[in-house]
């Protein structure tokens, strides 16, 4: 284990059995399924650093002193089947049961049509669990739905399986335990509703978008200390504050240090200095495109509508590429201004939009050096068309050379192709993801490009998206591009996300806080990005380009 994981174990145990000397543990193992320590606790340490190790070293740990604990983690779907990988990795004896994973359990079934019956077969799997010595996994929403008020079943009892993952767990493991924090969620009151204080939160960037969405997770960690401090004026004129430009000057870093204060005993923080040390370097780069005048004309024509989210989608869209108008909802006025078959005709052609244009550029680059690349967007119709522009432009062949991952996708499917792109042997060169589905938790190393094509108001979205390539297991430089097309709201957008890092910075900085260990800056060039920026042919599509603060780290 790593310096920080070392700490964070102990840290664990502190926060939830109250103590690491051996002589206090075996006088508490005879008291129950779980320790008598101050609650729960965040785990805030930087992506790609290791939490899902230490998690699970902890977790053997903890189970050979509490056997009767009967852990849970509580993850994305996408991420259970990374759970399942880990625990058979280390070894460490532990039987991890995916509740989502039916399929094997099937095979030992043998009574007629209830083989293919899914709640059926949860409900072994859960009664399996409530056994001990095992560690059950489940999605978010699938737990909201067996732990809920709302679903009900034909063959199972309810209230039992309810009664069992509420009241039943010693230990409850919340991996990107940022996700639940909207207070009208069902999964944020169902997990409100849990009986063990032994809660785990685990969580890169814990700080999302505002203080009231932070007092949310603060709840269902620590209840008691949450209900406590929102009763503090400082605190509630925080959660007060939703627009992040109201909340200025020197009292705002005089209330960030009040609750830092209050929740310094609770957070370990580890903001990435592993990485710095252990990997070859990151190197980020916010770029600003001059959209080309024909793609230009269709943003200036969107004019300002009644829905700004309407607005910003179809800024979004055209930003990219021209054609993806036509995936837009128009007015009259604006299905009167296009010409459809013009746009059509255009489509394959990446030059005639200023991202698709960097992007192509990028890729020709990165196969001269052998590097793959991965690009994030938040929207389903971006990918389509550049997969469709690059299997056009370099005569690939969709799901060998370039593939992309989505929502919808099978979660197995989703492991193959994230297996074969990390794979150095492999012919897959360029991998398309949804940024909302593929930003967290699963692991990319194989890219050494990242490109974010579009800009989303919650700047931990992109950070984690970075971090599916920068994380340990990375044997290379890692280079990140930050698309963004100048002139447009996707500059302000920009804007709005540095303000709301550096709020998180503030709240949850490791100077103060456990697990920091400042490291010396390693300056990385990138040679692709100025060979670009050196070409003639492209010097018009560059306006100006940042490098942000602390670039060499996430």
């Amino acid at each position: 284990m790593y310096s920080h994981q070392q700490e964070g174990f102990e840290f664990l145990w502190n926060n939830l059995a109250g103590t690491i000397e051996l002589s206090r543990l075996q006088k508490l193992c005879s008291r129950g399924s779980g320790g008598v320590g101050g609650g729960g606790c965040i785990i805030s340490h930087a992506p790609g650093t290791g939490k899902t190790f230490l998690t699970i070293v902890f977790m053997e740990s903890f189970l050979k002193k509490f056997p009767k604990c009967c852990p849970v983690i509580i993850a994305p779907a996408s991420m259970l089947l990374t759970w399942e990988a880990e625990f058979k990795k280390w070894r460490v004896g532990i039987s991890f049961i995916n509740l989502h994973n039916t399929e094997h359990l099937r095979k030992e079934m043998t009574f007629g049509s209830s083989t293919r019956n899914k709640d059926l077969i949860r409900a072994m799997k859960i009664s399996s669990w409530t056994n001990g010595g095992s560690v059950l996994g489940v999605s978010y929403n699938l737990y909201e739905k067996l732990a809920g008020d709302s679903y009900s079943y034909k063959n199972i009892d309810h209230e039992k399986i309810r009664t069992c993952l509420l009241d039943m767990p010693g230990l409850v493991v919340l991996d990107e335990g940022h996700t639940p924090r909207c207070e009208h969620s069902k999964i944020w009151n169902t997990l409100l509703k849990l009986k063990t204080r032994n809660r785990v939160i685990l969580s890169g960037t814990p700080f999302q978008n505002n203080f009231r969405e932070l007092f949310n997770t603060l709840k269902i960690v620590r209840p008691a200390t949450a209900n406590s401090i929102v009763k503090e004026k400082f605190f509630a004129d925080m959660i007060q504050r939703r627009n992040m430009r109201n909340f200025r000057g020197r009292s705002r870093a005089e209330d960030i240090e009040k609750l830092k204060e209050i929740i310094l005993p609770f957070v370990h923080v580890h903001k990435g200095h592993i990485l710095e040390s252990k990997l070859p370097g990151l190197r980020q780069s916010v770029i600003f495109l001059n959209p080309s005048p024909f793609q230009k004309g269709f943003i200036d024509n969107l004019g300002t509508l009644a829905s700004t989210f309407e607005y910003e989608h179809k800024v979004t869209l055209v930003a990219v590429h021209p054609s993806l108008i036509l995936h837009c909802s128009l007015s009259e006025k604006e299905e009167n201004s296009i010409n459809k078959q013009e746009l059509e005709d255009v489509r394959l052609q990446p030059e005639v939009g200023v991202k698709t244009r960097f992007v192509m550029e990028l890729i020709r680059l990165s196969l001269s050096l052998n590097e793959k690349v991965l690009i994030f967007s938040q929207y389903i119709q971006p990918q389509l068309l550049l997969q469709d522009q690059i299997a056009h432009v370099f005569g690939w062949s969709v799901e060998k050379e370039i593939t992309l991952i989505q929502g919808k996708i099978q979660q197995t499917r989703r492991q193959n192709i994230i297996n074969a792109f990390n794979d150095p042997k492999s012919e897959l060169k360029v991998l398309l993801a949804s940024i909302r589905c593929c930003s967290e938790g699963i692991h990319l190393y194989g890219a050494s490009r990242v490109v974010l094509l579009d800009v989303v108001w919650n700047p931990s979205v992109e950070i984690q998206a970075i971090s599916r390539a920068y994380r340990l297991g990375q044997k290379k430089v890692v280079y990140t591009y930050h698309l963004m097309a100048a002139g447009t709201t996707e500059e302000e957008k920009y804007d709005r996300q540095v303000e709301k890092w550096r709020l998180a910075e503030m709240v949850f900085s490791s100077a103060s806080m456990a697990g920091g260990e400042p490291k010396n800056k390693v300056k990385v060039d990138d040679k692709i990005l100025q060979e670009m920026v050196d070409n003639q042919e492209l010097k018009d599509i560059f306006k100006k380009i940042r490098y942000p603060e602390n670039q060499t780290r996430i």
